[in-house]
């Protein structure tokens, strides 16, 4: 666990492959039925400035939409803790994707995280871990389905 030069916890990042084209992986990541697929049931719309929610085994978690370039790049405030989700994607050839997923906005380690309860360092942990199964297995297993 790696600190910025702020002193708050570094990014993080899941890169990962899939066999699908860029269409297929923008409509995974793009809207409420796809998100849910993969990762929370949500009401998410894909309009800049949209106020959702996604259900998170903490209750519901208020997120806003801060940026869509279809199909390409969509990014989320996530929760009251300044959190910001980003998936990024790039069309390698016409049945490939490169599809990344940034979980930034973190804190300093030893700041609590209210709705958990915990430090930023063991929610980060915990986070990163669940970012490794959740994109390399469950968005592959959607997307390539």
């Amino acid at each position: 666990m790696e600190t910025n030069n702020q002193g708050n916890l570094q990014e993080i990042k899941q890169t990962v492959i899939v066999d699908a084209p860029i269409q297929k992986v923008w409509e995974t990541v793009s809207t409420p039925e796809g998100i849910a697929s993969w990762f929370m049931p949500n009401d998410f719309q894909p309009i800049v400035g949209h106020e959702f929610h996604i259900q998170s085994p903490f209750g519901p978690s208020p997120c806003k939409v801060t940026e869509i370039q279809a199909p390409n790049r969509l990014s989320f405030l996530w929760d009251t803790e300044g959190w910001i989700i980003s998936f990024i994607l790039n069309e390698l050839d016409g049945h490939r994707t490169e599809f990344t997923l940034i979980h930034g906005g973190w804190k300093e380690p030893d700041v609590i995280v209210p709705k958990a309860n915990k430090k930023s360092s063991n929610i980060y942990d915990t986070m990163q871990q669940g970012w490794i199964k959740i994109v390399s297995e469950r968005f592959k297993k959607v997307v390539e389905g």
